[in-house]
């Protein structure tokens, strides 16, 4: 159950009381499954699949209904305390936020074409192209949203993906 301040008792002070701000901000209590949901991705602290996520919580809340884990999931995004990826292939993962001071940008997500992995990129990495876009397209870019796709280190140097064997320094 959530603290009187809407804390949350499973995450850190700080992380907590941002979580229950957030939720407060956008007219939202701190429910049960979403006190449970955000404990679950903060406890694992990687990107989840909203599978991984049921699960997650099912081994700590077995009660809390597979459908009320989704709907969490959709109320925590929107508060802006749980970010999602569209992966490769259709696949959506979820992680925390970044909560914490100087936290307004997001990152980019990297997804290894080979072995799936997912790692977490600075957002201005892709500063020169969103202006390029924008000063040439009009476009704004969000590329938060989804996963730029290529090899990882570790499948780059075992010769697994496509640029293998050469130096991107």
């Amino acid at each position: 159950m959530a603290e009187a301040d809407g804390a949350v008792p499973g995450l850190s002070g700080g992380l907590s009381g941002e979580v229950a701000r957030r939720l407060r901000a956008e007219g939202r209590h701190m429910t049960r499954p979403r006190r449970v949901v955000a404990e679950a991705l903060a406890d694992r602290g990687a990107h989840l699949s909203a599978e991984d996520v049921v699960q997650a919580v099912a081994s700590r809340a077995p009660d809390v209904h597979r459908a009320s884990v989704y709907r969490a999931l959709e109320s925590l995004a929107s508060a802006g305390v749980v970010q999602h990826v569209h992966l490769g292939h259709g696949g959506t993962a979820y992680h925390l936020a970044d909560l914490g001071p100087g936290a307004g940008d997001r990152h980019l997500h990297l997804q290894c074409q080979r072995c799936g992995r997912v790692v977490d990129a600075p957002a201005t990495v892709l500063t020169s192209a969103a202006r390029r876009l924008r000063r040439e397209h009009g476009f704004r870019l969000d590329a938060t949203h989804v996963a730029l796709s290529g090899t990882c280190e570790a499948c780059a140097e075992h010769g697994d993906g496509p640029d293998a064997g050469t130096d991107r320094r």
